[in-house]
């Protein structure tokens, strides 16, 4: 099954670098890195805000590639979630399996 991984960057550096590792280790197919978005949430006790990256991983070893985001990430506690992929041109699905079978970290 493939998956789309969501994940949150302190910036377009880091998340560039982990998306260019996570593909060279073939963890991921693809990397969506999105514009800037601005972040508002609560972190011990106060309600902060900050300007972060979001990206968009198409994996089909997503534990791993989790494991590895995270392994990689900047944050204490970075803002990973999968979502799982039900229904998707197959030909797409087919080749982010084929990108993902290879030997990764």
């Amino acid at each position: 099954m493939i998956s789309t991984v969501f994940a949150v960057f302190a910036d377009a550096a880091e998340a560039d670098r982990i998306a260019a590792t996570v593909i060279e280790e073939r963890l991921a197919a693809c990397a969506n890195i999105l514009a800037p978005c601005r972040s508002i949430y609560r972190w011990q006790g106060k309600v902060e805000r900050a300007e972060e990256v979001p990206a968009l991983f198409k994996s089909a070893k997503a534990d791993a590639l989790i494991a590895r985001i995270a392994e990689l990430h900047s944050y204490d506690m970075p803002a990973i979630v999968e979502w799982r992929v039900q229904d998707s041109h197959s030909v797409y699905a087919s080749w982010v399996e084929t990108e993902t079978s290879g030997s990764g970290n």
